[in-house]
């Protein structure tokens, strides 16, 4: 699983919810997984932002590479969104085959409106 924004600002936040999925989800031993870009959009102070630096720990976060520009751009352009940090997220879920979780399907649904039988699955955390 691919974790957005939306979530870890809720596990930041300290929204059970959130805390419960997490902590079920590494129960059973999913791979979770986010961007750097998405950490970097949520990210604030280390030192106000235990909560979320902890869950960084338990997180493969995948970085943004030159690779995957065309790919982000592309997804974009098809899309006619401007979200970097939500294309380079779902690029990385195409390419890993994970499902998105998020706090938002409708961002999501704009970007995968054009992919068709290529769009990665996404549900809501909660």
């Amino acid at each position: 699983m691919i974790l957005d924004a939306g979530v870890l600002v809720a596990i930041d936040r300290d929204e059970p919810a959130a805390k419960d999925f997490v902590e079920a989800a590494l129960q059973v031993g999913e791979a979770l997984r986010t961007t750097a870009p998405t950490v970097a959009q949520v990210w604030r102070d280390g030192s106000r932002q235990a909560r979320l630096s902890r869950l960084l720990g338990a997180l493969d976060v995948r970085p943004f590479t030159a690779t995957q520009i065309s790919p982000v751009g592309t997804l974009l352009r098809h899309s006619g969104t401007s979200d970097v940090v939500d294309a380079h997220l779902l690029a990385c879920a195409i390419h890993l085959d994970d499902i998105i979780i998020t706090s938002d399907l409708d961002d999501f649904a704009r970007l995968t409106a054009h992919l068709g039988e290529a769009e990665p699955r996404a549900r809501h955390w909660h």
